[in-house]
């Protein structure tokens, strides 16, 4: 339970953060930092995709990238994915 509380907080902070400053980022890197944090806190059982911005339906969108043209978007279930090749 504390682990679910941990990646639910985790998640809320990234959510939180200044998608502007994240924006400019490429995917790559982006996607790279938000993996290392969710596997620092000990995060397990998860995927990380990145999608263009307008392909984004019900998903948790943790980041954005390409100066906003895509978004990294979180699911439970599955392993870490490889960083983005765009």
């Amino acid at each position: 339970m504390t682990m679910v509380k941990e990646m639910t907080g985790l998640l809320m902070a990234l959510t939180l953060m200044s998608t502007a400053a994240w924006a400019a980022k490429p995917c790559d890197e982006l996607k790279g930092e938000i993996d290392a944090k969710l596997q620092a806190k000990g995060v397990k059982g998860y995927s990380l995709d990145v999608v263009a911005a307008d392909a984004v339906k019900d998903q948790k969108v943790v980041g954005s990238c390409e100066g906003g043209a895509k978004k990294i978007v979180y699911a439970r279930g599955g392993t870490p994915s490889a960083p983005a090749t765009t």
